[in-house]
């Protein structure tokens, strides 16, 4: 199993600690690290960042938002960062939800999520392939574009840039069962949210292919109080369940519903959406945010790693506040 750092996205600004940390994990071995985007920083120009003060990590995006960019700006944006890193791009995708998608970035959120990711990896594949010009007739996607208002000159086109790998591997965050399997099927690798090692039939992941990387992020924390380690994760929980979604249609909530706290993640969205945050985050619980995190004394790490190392986990995207974590995980993964 690989280890990765994942540094998430900014909140009010830039952490200005995160490159003395990525180039202390690219010290320590880890294979990579990954950035994120909500709705304020991109991903891709901090990884540009750390790529140029950089010499070996991989490169990811966990994840860049299908709504913010068309498919072909998107690979353009990691053919041209795989090429600047020598080839260390890795390219992960995601839809958000109703809520982001239409109130960030004044788009529909698709009927049929499955049927737009599936175009947009085709388009981005397309692209990294440079086999010919990019064509699709979908429902979501046309290349060339033949709406109604479309002037009827657009013209198929490849990338002027030849990309340094075709195989530059593409990977998907995805929750429900159906789009897991899909993913398995298009996609170069996987990243779950809220993985339990405990759990791993409350996902249905089923067999996966051959190299085929499934990347859960997960709170590390080497501390000697694992009540106070777990209240950063417990934060989390509560506003990603209680605020990222609609009380109908919250994909986070359904997620820790499927793997048995349903009453749970229902109470923290009513409180959430009353305004009552604090108690949101109080209310979820420690159990879950235990078995989804590594949190507690080296020893307590050391016996709970071992469970993330038996299951189909390939790469473990850590989000770890100090660079003491990071050394005592390189250490127990080695």
């Amino acid at each position: 199993m690989r280890l990765g750092l994942a540094l998430g996205y900014w909140g009010r600004g830039p952490d200005p600690g995160h490159l003395a940390l990525v180039q202390e994990a690219e010290r320590l071995g880890y294979d990579s690290v990954w950035t994120s985007e909500a709705w304020g920083s991109d991903a891709f120009t901090p990884l540009t960042w750390f790529a140029a003060r950089t010499s070996r990590i991989r490169l990811g995006t966990a994840i860049v938002q299908m709504a913010a960019r068309t498919p072909t700006a998107t690979a353009m944006h990691a053919l041209t960062l795989d090429h600047l890193s020598g080839g260390r791009m890795m390219l992960g995708l995601g839809l958000s939800g109703p809520q982001v998608v239409e109130g960030w970035y004044g788009r529909p959120f698709p009927r049929s999520p499955l049927t737009a990711t599936r175009e947009y990896v085709d388009v981005v594949r397309q692209v990294l392939r440079r086999e010919g010009p990019v064509e699709l007739d979908g429902r979501f996607h046309q290349h060339p574009y033949r709406g109604a208002d479309a002037t009827g000159i657009g013209k198929p086109l490849k990338p002027i840039v030849h990309p340094l790998r075709a195989d530059l591997p593409v990977l998907l965050g995805a929750e429900g069962p159906k789009n897991i399997a899909q993913t398995t099927r298009i996609a170069d690798g996987w990243l779950p949210l809220y993985w339990s090692p405990t759990r791993p039939d409350a996902y249905r992941l089923g067999d996966v292919p051959r190299g085929f990387m499934v990347a859960p992020m997960a709170r590390a924390h080497v501390c000697d109080d694992v009540a106070e380690g777990l209240l950063p994760v417990k934060a989390m929980l509560g506003f990603y369940i209680g605020g990222m979604g609609h009380a109908a249609k919250n994909f986070h909530a359904d997620l820790m519903a499927r793997m048995g706290y349903e009453e749970q993640a229902r109470r923290i969205q009513e409180l959430f959406l009353a305004g009552r945050k604090e108690e949101a985050v109080l209310a979820v619980p420690d159990a879950f945010a235990d078995e989804i995190s590594l949190v507690g004394p080296r020893g307590r790490i050391a016996e709970r790693l071992e469970l993330w190392r038996k299951g189909p986990v390939t790469d473990l995207l850590v989000t770890a506040p100090d660079p003491n974590t990071l050394r005592v995980l390189a250490e127990l993964n080695s």
